[in-house]
């Protein structure tokens, strides 16, 4: 008896964590306003000079972007396209996100000044001055 109640503990555990994880999935496509939107990650950093944000864009060339930098907070808008490839033949999985995307960031207070801004390997890498 104690074996049945072991194999079904281990069920409930491995569905919680599979639940988990598509609960950690899901975050990334979540609404962000009228239309539905993705939500790129985005990693920020400070040096004594300059505030560095990274966001992952993997397939989203830089003509689809809008970068708007208001007081405090930095906007990022765009567009990931469908790969023509998955528009063309049988989708059997798609876990990286694509449609309308906007990412919203609330940055430290300070007064900030966009100054550099690129698109490498599917990262765009913003640098903001302190002022």
């Amino acid at each position: 008896m104690g074996g049945k109640r072991l194999e079904d503990r281990m069920w409930v555990e491995a569905i919680a964590m599979l639940e988990r994880a598509e609960r950690l999935q899901q975050r990334f496509f979540e609404p962000t306003g009228r239309r539905a939107c993705w939500q790129p990650p985005a990693d920020i950093y400070e040096t004594e000079q300059d505030l560095w944000i990274v966001i992952a864009l993997p397939g989203v060339p830089a003509e689809a972007l809008t970068v708007v930098l208001r007081g405090h907070w930095l906007e990022v808008r765009g567009t990931r396209p469908l790969a023509e490839e998955a528009r063309l033949g049988l989708i059997h999985r798609l876990e990286l996100p694509y449609g309308d995307f906007q990412r919203r960031l609330e940055l430290p207070a300070r007064h900030y000044v966009l100054e550099g801004q690129r698109l490498v390997d599917g990262c765009l890498y913003l640098r903001l001055g302190k002022r």
